[in-house]
């Protein structure tokens, strides 16, 4: 399954960020709607995965800036990947990692040295084969157990 990655620009794009991030998060990991969407979405970097057809197959979101001072504990240079979701239609082929890789390279065009994740334990492996490192304890969010993760970039 092949896929364009490209920044989200617009109402329409958005809603398909927004319909993504539903179908996985909220329908299928019950995770309540209140707490998926956040006041950091309005001012974040959203990047949509879209096939030939223009149907939506992914997502992820770069906070960067003062937003990813906050939540990164205020280390200089660190950015902020997440609410990366990929539909069940195309997982395995390869299109989680695409979008990791997409969201490092816009965290390096905005200034990012480093990048800090919070990922979902199930999904530690995923990501250690992408070059991430897990840091402290387990904790929950939203009722699912995470690891903070970083990577130099």
């Amino acid at each position: 399954m092949t896929a364009a990655i490209r920044t989200a620009a617009g109402a329409a794009d958005l809603t398909l960020v927004r319909d993504v991030r539903r179908e996985v998060f909220i329908v299928e990991q019950h995770v309540p709607e209140e707490l998926e969407y956040d006041e950091y979405d309005a001012t974040s970097v959203h990047l949509l995965a879209v096939a030939a057809d223009g149907t939506a197959l992914g997502t992820a979101r770069l906070i960067f800036g003062e937003q990813a001072l906050k939540l990164t504990g205020g280390v200089e240079g660190r950015v902020l990947l997440g609410r990366l979701a990929v539909v069940s239609a195309a997982r395995g082929t390869g299109l989680g990692a695409q979008l990791v890789r997409a969201i490092e390279a816009a965290g390096l065009d905005r200034g990012a040295v480093e990048v800090e994740l919070h990922a979902q334990v199930g999904a530690l492996g995923f990501y250690e084969r992408l070059g991430y490192t897990a840091e402290g304890p387990v904790y929950e969010s939203a009722g699912i157990p995470h690891r903070t993760m970083t990577r130099v970039l």
